[in-house]
């Protein structure tokens, strides 16, 4: 009996006449129109380096979904740049563009009743924003990443992005001259991918292998190299296999055991701080709760086995030389830091899939009983100053306490013009509030700010607070995600100039305070004047309106949907 496919309800029957002459009007004959349709969600185009080179491996992609027996359908979606929004006010539209994104594939995949996803992304938003959007929908999924950028060299070193960031502090602090920085940015991207570090891009890459969404090994493929195009073809054909034996669906990948999975390894290798929001937001897409503090359960339990950027000493493609993120997942599954039954998307076990891996190679990977640290890279801290919890990375820093006086700031612009002058002090615990998902709105990320600070000279001699974000780039005593935001009547709103501020992100610690008692913070509330509210439009105003807190993901939407709304 010929099985009936969710796409038939576009094309079948008299009323459906019209629909079956845009099919043909796409190129499509009788027997494509009746095979599994296929929606190609990717990032493609010119936007940044990190999508240049997604569009081709998309092509080679509908090659392979072809040759797996399906009819592919092309279909770019919206991509904002982390790296080209950085600093001023467009960063306010990084965080929502992965709404953007999840909805986007929501929308067109229920409306044209694609049978399967695949999907292509290749930065800091765009990854999880897909990957919410295949287990929004749960519909056959695969989802593979564009590839980092190669490293490039300056004086016989190795250079990437981050670099030239700092260059920019350093220059600032008369430390460098403007030529020195002109060399560097000509160089320190010389490649199309995304950043080359551990930074959010390649931290997402390796959480959509661990999760079963990806290809094992996938990940850590640069993103120039030639076998990208044959690694798209297999995801294609993977994809149809899935379709074929329809599963396993995103929410049969994505359970409490692969999310702590997928926990672990941000863990072991100093990953993406932003990872501390995605994790929650894929979880809500699959009806499970999984917050800020879940994550920091996991990474609390987890060592440090990779070198890394910018914490550590090697990139992505130094992992993929070394056997890709199979060879730090085998080095988890060996310690006893994996749940190994957890499934993948060829319907085999996570195990199962590891056996092959390469072992570690005691450089770029360790194995679990010699640790680079005894815990993970990224600590949960909680206090009078974060209630819900705030998150900072730890991997690579010297210096785990910290306390001095605070340097308040309303907004990210009003503190980069004083650390640009060089307007505050070491000691100083600098603090940037509302920033937060609603307040912001859009959660900006303070890697400029950070960078330059690092750049001064002052990297581990201030510490910088902020209910914003920060990159996956960003090193220093840099907290990040404090919940409740500042807009929503959270603590940091009470925060004045001067206040003690006390960090202890030593294991099992995790503390962050103001040397206020509960009784003065409450004396504080009624005097904090109203901020005037700011009519946005557009998109931020309608974000502003519905996001929710960091520390459960800076969601938009209540949950799983209703499946009576597409059977």
């Amino acid at each position: 009996m010929t099985r009936q496919w969710r796409s038939a309800k576009i094309y079948e029957g008299v009323v459906r006449t019209t629909t079956r002459a845009f099919l043909y009007a796409l190129g499509q004959d009788d027997e494509d129109i009746a095979k599994p349709h296929i929606g190609v969600v990717h990032t493609g185009g010119e936007m940044s380096p990190c999508n240049l080179a997604i569009r081709d491996q998309a092509l080679q992609a509908k090659t392979g979904i072809s040759a797996g027996g399906g009819t592919p359908h092309e279909c770019p979606v919206v991509s904002v740049s982390d790296g080209l929004s950085v600093a001023h006010a467009g960063m306010r539209f990084s965080l929502l563009s992965r709404e953007l994104i999840a909805d986007s594939v929501e929308a067109t995949a229920r409306a044209h009743r694609w049978d399967g996803l695949l999907g292509l992304g290749g930065c800091d938003k765009n990854m999880p924003g897909i990957m919410m959007g295949m287990v929004r929908c749960n519909l056959p999924s695969v989802f593979l990443y564009g590839g980092a950028a190669l490293p490039g060299r300056l004086d016989g070193r190795e250079v990437n992005i981050v670099d030239t960031y700092e260059m920019i502090g350093k220059v600032l602090a008369a430390d460098a001259q403007p030529d020195q920085l002109d060399r560097l940015a000509r160089v320190s991207v010389p490649t199309a991918g995304a950043c080359a570090g551990q930074y959010t891009a390649n931290t997402m890459a390796m959480i959509s292998e661990t999760l079963g969404l990806a290809p094992l090994g996938s990940s850590m493929v640069p993103a120039v190299y030639a076998a990208r195009a044959a690694l798209a073809r297999r995801a294609g054909r993977m994809l149809m296999a899935a379709v074929l034996r329809n599963g396993p669906l995103p929410r049969d990948l994505v359970t409490r055991q692969s999310l702590e999975n997928a926990a672990a390894l941000v863990a072991a290798t100093g990953g993406s701080t932003n990872s501390v929001l995605h994790l929650p937001a894929i979880a809500h897409e699959a009806g499970i709760g999984f917050s800020m503090e879940d994550v920091a359960a996991v990474l609390a339990r987890t060592p440090l086995l990779a070198d890394l950027k910018p914490g550590g000493r090697y990139l992505a493609r130094d992992v993929f030389e070394v056997g890709g993120a199979p060879v730090i997942l085998r080095a988890l599954l060996e310690g006893g830091y994996l749940h190994g039954d957890c499934l993948t998307v060829t319907g085999r076990s996570l195990a199962d899939e590891l056996a092959d891996a390469a072992p570690p190679d005691g450089q770029v990977v360790r194995d679990a009983a010699h640790p680079l640290a005894p815990t993970g890279g990224v600590t949960m801290l909680r206090g009078n100053l974060a209630p819900d919890g705030a998150i900072l990375k730890v991997a690579g820093l010297r210096r785990l306490e910290f306390q001095g006086p605070a340097r308040v700031f309303d907004c990210e612009e009003d503190c980069l013009v004083a650390v640009r002058a060089g307007a505050y002090a070491p000691g100083d615990v600098i603090i940037i509030r509302h920033e937060g998902p609603k307040g912001g709105p859009g959660m900006r990320e303070m890697l400029g700010i950070t960078a330059l600070i690092y750049g001064q000279g002052n990297g581990e001699k201030v510490a910088l607070i902020t209910d914003g974000r920060f990159s996956g780039a960003t090193r220093g005593l840099c907290i990040g995600h404090v919940c409740p935001e500042a807009a929503v009547g959270g603590p940091l709103a009470l925060i004045r100039d001067g206040d003690i501020v006390s960090i202890d992100a030593r294991p099992g610690a995790g503390h962050l305070s103001v040397a206020l008692t509960d009784a003065g913070l409450d004396a504080r509330r009624g005097l904090v004047p109203a901020r005037s509210g700011s009519r946005h439009g557009g998109a931020l105003e309608k974000y502003a309106a519905v996001v929710g807190s960091a520390h459960l993901g800076a969601v938009t939407h209540s949950g799983v949907a209703l499946e009576a709304l597409d059977p």
